[in-house]
């Protein structure tokens, strides 16, 4: 949940989340019990999006195994989800890239209203990197972009989802293909290795956090309660999830003014501890 502070955007902290682990199993390794609220409804249209793609899955299976030997030119491109909360002032963009193979994903559009989200704007681009499909979202009950850091996580699970069901050789290239995919990753990323933060100043009135660590479900909702934790406000900011990973840019502030420098040790220091050493509270499933 989210409250407004002059213009700074801060997350409170609404009742636990525990149905987000409960969802994805043992593999949301979520360092600490998180405590945001989120609507139940989502997790269920989550939850039968998996189960009604799973025959799908199960059918492409082999036809994914035969493909594990292709030739170089037919490599599996690296898929990219990007969730922006900065370029449009009035909606959230969503942007899903895996090379020339997605199509205008209408299945991902409704799934997207499965959520209580209305898609304002869609399109699709061509550039090197392949083709962009990009949806401009808002809540459908008040017009607003997404704030809740829940939401936000949900939305990304859902496109990620329908990705896996409609391009299941993208499994191999997710973190996620290891819970609920059709071939999990076959190189695991070294989270001691990948994690890295960096915080710089972005004004007088805000710092700009960088992360970069192995992704997993969850993880933008663990991020916003270790800052929140420290009274750090998240005004804005990009999660991304580029394959294995997840990179992450957020524009932060301590009582509307950019972090000192004692404080940007202290938020680097407890998010280098909790995404090096991810735990599991078995108790909450």
């Amino acid at each position: 949940m989210a409250s407004a502070s002059g213009s700074a955007l801060r997350f409170t902290e609404p009742p636990s989340s525990r149905a987000i682990r409960r969802e994805f199993g043992a593999f949301c390794l979520a360092p600490r019990t998180v405590t945001f609220g989120f609507v139940d409804k989502s997790i269920t249209n989550l939850h039968r999006l998996r189960l009604s793609s799973l025959k799908t899955r199960a059918s492409n299976a082999t036809a994914v195994e035969e493909n594990a030997n292709a030739a170089d030119s037919d490599k599996v491109p690296t898929p990219v989800v990007i969730i922006d909360q900065d370029s449009d002032p009035d909606a959230t963009v969503v942007e899903v890239t895996f090379g020339d193979r997605l199509g205008a994903l209408l299945d991902t559009m409704n799934a997207l209203k499965n959520l209580g989200l209305n898609v304002v704007k869609a399109n699709v681009y061509l550039d090197s990197s392949g083709k962009h499909n990009k949806f401009a979202i808002t809540k459908a009950d008040s017009g607003r972009k997404v704030e809740d850091p829940e939401l936000l996580e949900a939305i990304r699970l859902t496109v990620i989802n329908n990705m896996l069901e409609f391009h299941p050789e993208s499994s191999s290239q997710l973190a996620m293909g290891a819970a609920f995919g059709v071939l999990p990753p076959t190189e695991l990323v070294d989270v001691d290795i990948a994690t890295q933060v960096s915080i710089k100043d972005d004004g007088p009135d805000r710092s700009l956090l960088y992360i970069e660590t192995a992704d997993r479900p969850g993880l933008l909702v663990e991020l916003v309660k270790i800052i929140s934790d420290i009274s750090v406000a998240v005004e804005s900011g990009e999660f991304d999830t580029e394959g294995l990973l997840a990179k992450v840019k957020f524009h932060v502030s301590y009582r509307n003014k950019a972090l000192i420098k004692p404080l940007q040790q202290v938020l680097a220091n407890s998010l280098r501890y909790f995404l090096r050493r991810p735990s599991t509270d078995e108790s909450s499933f």
